[in-house]
């Protein structure tokens, strides 16, 4: 007990010392920087976990033939991911990202203390047996909450907090990729954060420390590594246009695929039977189309370097590998399934997000529509239109195309495809946003109306609380009394509006005083005139559970 009280003694002082000694501005550069520096050793963890299940699982595997383990491991997988979260971690943590812009928006940008490791080790199981996900979001969302909570411990105001957990968001995505301008604008346009220039700062410096300490930990190695052996043709330009409508059709596909299968999934209560249901679903899917297993980044190196033989190795297509036919019909239905796949792996209990299934759909999107068109007489760059293609998806998929740019040039090393990159995400976003205002992370808030953006107006709303601003000191009135004793009522209160509730306390209208002013001084008029005879609608009305 003494001990405990010590604690609480220096924490307090050293909050003092804190504040007397250390600029506000230099301290939260140097919390910026702590939190870099846990979100990055948090993503070397995951993709590491991720990585040593994900070959011991699958080592042995023959890829000229079909494996049937592979209808046993995703299955595996899910159902300890929904053990975990619902005898452990008693909370849900899927949808990562959409979580961060709900706390920003509704909790003071407050996120649980257990979010800093429990997505890391439900999405461990999950996208190590072969769910079909990414580890994204369950990062961004682990990075958040170490930076939600880490401004909370040093007792930092609403805005601070929203700052590190940005910094959280950025460090995250910097780590995973080794990106630091993507991890910038991936917090700048997906989590919507206003901020000043001076803000920029902290989150490219978490994002910078995030990134060496994956370089420190992993070498040059990257999710997938692409250097590029031939520039880009002026002449391929309007090949690429085709890829950006290609693609915003896609990443529509990718939103509207996701969230139909979700409400339709939505309707099975019981979550053993859910996960039956998905977890059987998923293992067939994977066993017909292996690429599917996971995040499908080994399926983007593959097509990178141009080994269509890997895409459809493991698969019962790989005896008619030779066929460009079966190449393509197999790769459009790795595009339709991969949508089917992640949904089936979130809904059946998985953990994980849709940021690396975009990349993963992008990619052989690309793929696909490149080997089509040189099937029939173009002579395109396969792996440019990869690279590109992920881009595309990213954009209409999260409405970032900075985001979607800067991921692919800094992958890249170069900007060498940064007209292409830049041409192609813009007509996917557009394509993407006219069909569809919001993002696959925001559609659901937007749906109950919590969601924060870049609208000042709509997001002081947002941000307001009922309970702190709505006003309750009034002195209410009956439909049925007279006008004599609503006098006698005005006379006793300090308020010029009157709620009028019938007997069980329903509001019926209001009466304002400039409305009876005229009148309420005609004695000839106390008894004969209720007050229903003088009251309004109100313009407007909000239930007491709304915000």
């Amino acid at each position: 007990m003494q001990f405990t009280e010590k604690l609480s003694n220096w924490y307090s002082q050293f909050i003092i010392w804190r504040v007397k000694k250390i600029p506000h501005q230099n301290f939260l550069l140097i919390l910026a920087m702590i939190v870099g520096l846990f979100s990055g050793v948090a993503a070397v963890v995951l993709k590491n976990a991720i990585h040593f299940v994900h070959v011991f699982l699958t080592e042995g595997f023959d890829f000229t033939r079909w494996n049937y383990l592979y209808l046993l491991y995703p299955m595996a997988g899910i159902f300890i991911t929904l053990l975990f979260v619902k005898y452990i971690v008693k909370d849900d943590i899927s949808h990562g990202v959409t979580k961060i812009l709900y706390a920003i928006s509704k909790k003071d940008s407050n996120i649980k203390a257990h979010n800093s490791f429990s997505s890391v080790i439900a999405s461990t199981f999950t996208i190590g047996f072969g769910g079909s996900v990414g580890a994204e979001a369950p990062i961004v969302l682990t990075g958040a909450s170490i930076g939600s909570n880490l401004g909370r411990f040093f007792h930092m105001n609403y805005k601070t907090i929203t700052l590190l957990i940005g910094c959280g968001a950025a460090g995250a995505i910097s780590g995973i990729f080794k990106a630091p301008m993507a991890g910038l604008m991936f917090t700048l346009e997906v989590l919507m954060l206003d901020l000043t220039a001076a803000s920029i700062i902290p989150l490219l410096l978490s994002a910078v420390v995030a990134a060496s300490v994956a370089y420190f930990f992993l070498g040059e190695g990257a999710e997938f590594t692409f250097m590029l052996e031939t520039p880009f043709d002026l002449e391929t330009l309007p090949y690429y246009v085709i890829l950006g409508i290609f693609g915003g059709f896609a990443s529509l596909y990718m939103t509207r695929g996701t969230f139909y299968l979700e409400g339709k999934l939505a309707k099975i209560k019981n979550p053993y039977t859910k996960w039956l249901i998905c977890g059987l679903g998923l293992s067939v899917l994977i066993f017909v189309f292996p690429p599917l297993y996971g995040e499908g980044y080994d399926t983007i190196t593959a097509m990178l370097s141009g080994a269509s033989d890997d895409v459809v190795k493991n698969s019962i297509f790989y005896s008619y590998k030779d066929s460009w036919f079966v190449i393509l019909l197999f790769l459009l239905l790795i595009i339709i399934f991969k949508v089917v796949a992640s949904t089936f792996t979130n809904a059946g209990g998985g953990v994980g997000g849709i940021f690396a299934p975009s990349l993963f759909v992008g990619a052989v999107t690309g793929y696909f529509l490149a080997l089509l068109l040189n099937y029939l007489g173009a002579d395109l760059p396969v792996s440019h239109f990869t690279l590109v293609g992920m881009a595309a998806l990213m954009a209409g998929v999260m409405h970032a195309p900075l985001t979607a740019i800067f991921l692919i040039a800094e992958i890249t090393n170069g900007y060498a495809l940064f007209i292409p990159l830049i041409l192609v995400s813009s007509i996917s976003f557009l394509t993407n946003r006219y069909f569809e205002p919001h993002t696959i992370y925001t559609k659901r808030l937007a749906r109950r109306g919590e969601l924060i953006t870049h609208h000042k107006d709509k997001a002081v709303l947002t941000l307001m609380r009922l309970n702190k601003v709505i006003e309750t000191d009034f002195m209410t009135i009956h439909p049925e009394q007279t006008l004599g004793e609503l006098v006698k009522i005005v006379a006793k209160s300090k308020r010029n509006l009157f709620p009028v509730l019938d007997n069980n306390h329903r509001l019926l209208g209001i009466v304002i005083l400039d409305d009876i002013r005229e009148i309420m001084f005609n004695n000839e008029l106390y008894t004969r005139t209720k007050v229903r005879h003088l009251m309004t609608i109100p313009p407007a009305f909000i239930e007491g559970d709304e915000n």
